[in-house]
């Protein structure tokens, strides 16, 4: 097991053929809680926009009001809803998943060459390891 977010984001991408980076997020405060990356060009300042765009996705104000409209629609509350999120770009696959207990999100980027199964199976299962160490 790793001894830090830092070195679980370097495992995780040990672990999966293509990958170019690795983040935690915290959701609540949109920093950047660990990472890992082989890529020159991912800057702190890119970074931080990766963080700030997976807060918007998992918590933004356009995600608050579909769920405050499912929440009238079905009589009960619909809060925190998206738990994996999918992204595929002309280059790259993001991998992003709810550490729920921890209010946080792991995000995983990959190549195109990567194995979509083998991306969220890495994640899947790092989740539980980074959630104990936070």
């Amino acid at each position: 097991m790793a001894r830090n977010l830092n070195d679980s984001c370097r495992a995780i991408l040990d672990d999966v053929p293509d990958a170019m980076g690795c983040g935690i997020v915290d959701l609540s405060t949109g920093m950047l809680l660990g990472a890992h990356h082989i890529v020159p060009y991912f800057t702190q300042a890119y970074l931080d926009a990766v963080a700030a765009a997976a807060v918007d996705m998992y918590r933004g104000k356009n995600v608050k009001r579909i769920e405050d409209l499912l929440s009238k629609a079905r009589g009960k509350p619909v809060k925190d809803s998206f738990e994996e999120i999918f992204i595929s770009t002309p280059q790259t696959f993001h991998f992003m998943k709810i550490i729920k207990e921890k209010q946080s999100v792991l995000v995983l980027i990959t190549r195109k060459t990567t194995n979509q199964g083998m991306g969220w199976a890495a994640v899947r299962n790092a989740v539980t390891d980074v959630a104990s160490i936070m």
